[in-house]
Formats: C-alpha cells, structure tokens, sequence
C-alpha cells in the first residue's frame, strides 16, 4: 500500500509498505478521506512529541473509509461497511473516566496514520469511537466529525443563552467551525482574525460581525463596543494559540464572563492576568480540549442532519502524492481544508 512516512522534521515521503495485520479486536480500514489538519502540519513542520515517538512514522488522524478486514471478537463490524473513527478512545476506567474527564484519560489510545491506503483501528477505538456512516454523508464529509467533536466540548461547555454575545479569536478551521456552531447555538458571533476571504467565510458560516486583526488597531474595544452595550462579550473563545493572544482574550470578556482558551500554545510557554481583574470581576477561565465518544457520535449525527455546512470547510481533493502541497495551500491560506484521497490518481 501507499503510505505518508515521516523521517525526520520536515522530510516526507511517500512509500509502498506492507498492509498492516490486524489482531483479535482490530479492524482495517481501507482510507478514502483523510482531511488536512493544522495538527498534522505542525507534526510535519515540527514533529510531536506524543503522536510521533520514533522515525519513520505513518502520521494523519481525521479519516474515514470501508472496512477491509475485521478481527476476532469484533461486532456489529462487517467488511464492506462504511465508517469513521475519531483518533483516539479514553480507556473508561482510570480516575478522570470515572469522573467523566475522558479528554484527560489517564491511558488514552491514539490512532495515527491517516495519510495511508490503509489504517488499522485499534480495539479500544473501534468499541467507543468507530461509527457507521450513513447513506446520506460522503466520505469527506464523515472525517469531519473528530474536529467538529472537539469544537462541540467547547460549546456544550460554554452554557451559553439565546443572543448571548461570543467572540471568538482566530479563524483557521477550528475557529469557523466554533463561528457556524456557536451561530446555531443562538449567539451573537463576532469573528476576529486575518485574511479576507477568511472573515467573508466566517460571515456565510453566521458571523453577525467580522473584525479584521490586522487592520484594527485595538481588538479588544473594537470587541467591546460591539457587546453589550461596551461591557464586553459573555463568551470569548481564543483558537489561535499564543500567549498574547490568551491575554487579549481575557480583557475583552464582561464582568462575570466566561474565557475558553481553545488553542493549544507551545510547550513551556506561559501567560499572565491582572488579578484584580480576574478576581473583582469574577471572570471564569477555562481550558479546553479534545472530545469524548458521546460528541463524536453528536458530530457525525449534526453532520448527516445536514445543518453543518460541510462544503464550506473541503476546499479540494488531491492525491497522496501531493499532501505536501496540501500543507503549504493551507498555510498559505488557500482553502480551509483538503480532501486527501489516497486512491485518487
């Protein structure tokens, strides 16, 4: 089969290796999507210390396909079917399980290697996180459901009322997935970020405001005179991930508000607040991340309900070969996502 290896930082090649063997519990998924991933490009770039442990290494995570081959003791799973699997399982029985923390899994199962003709879904994954597609979702349109998941956390946690105002920080894919949710949650969106074919995206996904970060010179009045007549927004979710940005976030929310910090910062790196502000105003903080098997299945369902405009967030479909060109016409900003077809010739 084909597959994306990485060597090192940086060097991508695209092999021909043999198709993994399944054990008792596994199934093997034949890949007909894989989307681009902002996670995946910073492995590629960067590395990553938890999804790459040794090189060379098969690397994606948000796909879905036709299974191939099921293992032993595998049910409700037969060849043929359709489905998707989200990239990781909480183990369900560790301390943060048994309180329902399952993002913070004490032995959660990682599944890595999209960018294959073939994957192998491990046991965990296929009990808790392996879901049939249904007839009416594409296969593209299916992989969404793992980023779509981690955006719901957000929301389901943000308890957020009808016309509350949310502002929400950066507008890569995640950020316009936070925008359209958000948007059918009730809330009065105002997007930030850059690029003009990205805030014109944010508008048609529900933004009741766009603001340009490059072209306004303070964000966080500009957010303000916007909410609640100056007082500032209820809900402010930053997806960009940087420190400075964490701190913007905060001063932009109102007296008693909520600050989701969504985007993942570097390691080591650290933010500080006004404590006078955090404490007299009594502004809530709250970091967040990944999803749970519950959201991944509500993911896929609003996806088939069709009240997710999916067709907003695939910007194209292109072969294995030519995921390193993906990569940089993402991080060029052309398109918000691509379609990868390890099939596609």
């Amino acid at each position: 089969m084909k597959c994306a290896r990485l060597y090192s930082p940086g060097k991508l090649k695209i092999e021909e290796v043999e198709i993994p063997a399944i054990k008792k519990g596994e199934v093997l998924v034949e890949v007909r999507a894989a989307l681009t991933c902002g996670t995946d490009i910073k492995t590629y770039l960067r590395g990553h210390p938890v999804l790459i442990k040794k090189y060379p290494s098969p690397f994606g995570h948000e796909f879905s396909g036709v299974i191939s081959k099921v293992g032993t003791d595998v049910n409700g799973f037969v060849p043929g079917m359709r489905v998707v699997a989200a990239n990781s399982a909480p183990c369900g029985q560790c301390y943060f399980c048994k309180r329902e923390y399952f993002g913070l899994c004490e032995d959660l199962r990682l599944l890595n290697g999209a960018y294959s003709q073939f994957i192998v879904v491990p046991e965990l994954i296929v009990n808790k996180n392996l879901l049939e597609i249904p007839d009416n979702v594409s296969f593209e349109k299916a992989a969404l459901s793992e980023p779509l998941a981690c955006c719901l956390n957000a929301v389901e946690r943000s308890n957020i009322s009808s016309n509350d105002t949310v502002v929400v920080i950066g507008l890569g894919p995640i950020g316009l997935f936070l925008t359209h949710l958000y948007h059918l949650s009730g809330a009065k969106v105002i997007a930030c970020g850059r690029g003009k074919k990205r805030l014109e995206l944010a508008k048609i996904l529900g933004a009741n405001f766009t603001i340009d970060a490059g072209e306004i010179e303070n964000e966080i009045e500009e957010v303000k005179s916007l909410s609640n007549n100056g007082r500032g927004a209820d809900v402010v979710i930053e997806a960009v991930g940087k420190p400075d940005i964490w701190e913007m976030s905060v001063k932009m929310v109102r007296r008693g508000g909520l600050v989701i910090l969504f985007g993942g910062c570097p390691s080591g790196t650290s933010f500080s607040i006004d404590t006078t502000l955090f404490h007299y105003e009594q502004i809530t903080i709250k970091g967040i991340f990944h999803h749970t098997p519950q959201l991944f299945k509500k993911a896929l369902d609003l996806i088939a309900s069709g009240k997710i405009n999916t067709k907003a967030f695939i910007s194209g479909r292109l072969p294995l070969e030519k995921l390193k060109n993906a990569f940089s016409l993402v991080r060029e900003r052309v398109g918000v996502k691509y379609f990868i077809d390890p099939f596609y010739k």
